[in-house]
């Protein structure tokens, strides 16, 4: 799929994603009980990511949602490293590893790369769909 990512949008969907680790800090996700709860979020996360994709008729979701989870991915890093001496009176990981850096913005870029093409083939089977009527 050609075309620009809309980065805007990028970063709203990267903002958005930020509802689980506040979830966590606030304490929510213990009294909804774990792993259950950070899994149930991330699923409804990405699927506004991929309805955003298609309602906005983004005209390259892969990319766009692959740069909203790295643009998460760094955010979450940068927050991590502002928060931590705040929260527990010491830098944490993953700023202080170079090794957990590349792991974070990995890890979300490919939960992003998965919702752009999902978010793809959404749209392509939609339009398949559209024709056909």
């Amino acid at each position: 799929m050609k075309g620009k990512a809309r980065l805007p949008l990028a970063v709203g969907l990267a903002a958005l994603a930020f509802i689980r680790p506040l979830m966590s800090v606030r304490g929510l996700s213990e009294r909804i009980g774990q792993p259950a709860a950070s899994m149930t979020v991330t699923i409804l996360i990405t699927v506004l990511w991929i309805g955003a994709a298609v309602l906005l008729r983004v005209e390259n979701p892969v990319r766009t949602l692959l740069y909203a989870g790295m643009i998460y991915g760094v955010f979450a890093i940068v927050i991590s490293a502002i928060a931590s001496p705040i929260l527990d009176g010491r830098l944490q990981e993953p700023i202080t590893n170079p090794f957990a850096i590349v792991s974070v913005i990995l890890t979300n870029a490919l939960w992003g790369l998965i919702a752009g093409w999902i978010a793809a083939a959404v749209r392509k089977s939609g339009g398949r769909a559209a024709a056909e009527r």
